[in-house]
């Protein structure tokens, strides 16, 4: 089975980790992470790069040490692991890496954004769900094993 875990460094993505960790078999499973940086800047000059922002190269640092401490603990359970940092839209960058990936799972945490702030910011793990075609597993909590 090949999984594909959408991490951004919130609690939510740490419980998808746990996630896989907990409920996977290490021995037939293949675990892709994946970070998307999403651009700050929304509106900057078109002669400059659609991704270039001066802060870009301290984000990526902090993307990569991300996915190094969870590509961590994946392999000290045994699981086969790599990892993928992208830039653009997380919402379709996360599909389209799955769709390309050959994903049979995806794993994605939710923020439980309710009301006002899911429809003014949208909500990544809907997004995924709606259009994603592999399976798909929000987490909203911390899964405890056992």
């Amino acid at each position: 089975m090949k999984i594909l875990i959408a991490v951004d460094g919130s609690e939510f993505s740490q419980g998808a980790v746990q996630n896989v960790v907990d409920l996977f078999n290490p021995q037939t499973t293949e675990v892709m992470l994946l970070t998307v940086l999403v651009p700050t800047y929304h509106s900057i000059p078109p002669q400059m790069s659609r991704f270039y922002e001066p802060e870009m190269e301290q984000r990526e640092k902090e993307a990569r040490a991300l996915l190094n401490c969870y590509s961590t603990k994946l392999r000290a359970a045994r699981f086969v692991v790599d990892a993928a940092l992208e830039n653009g839209d997380a919402r379709s960058t996360i599909v389209d890496f799955a769709r390309q990936w050959g994903a049979d799972l995806i794993v994605i945490g939710s923020h439980g954004q309710k009301g006002w702030e899911r429809l003014l910011l949208g909500s990544v793990a809907e997004s995924v769900v709606r259009h994603a075609t592999c399976s798909v597993l929000v987490v909203r909590h911390l899964h405890r094993g056992g």
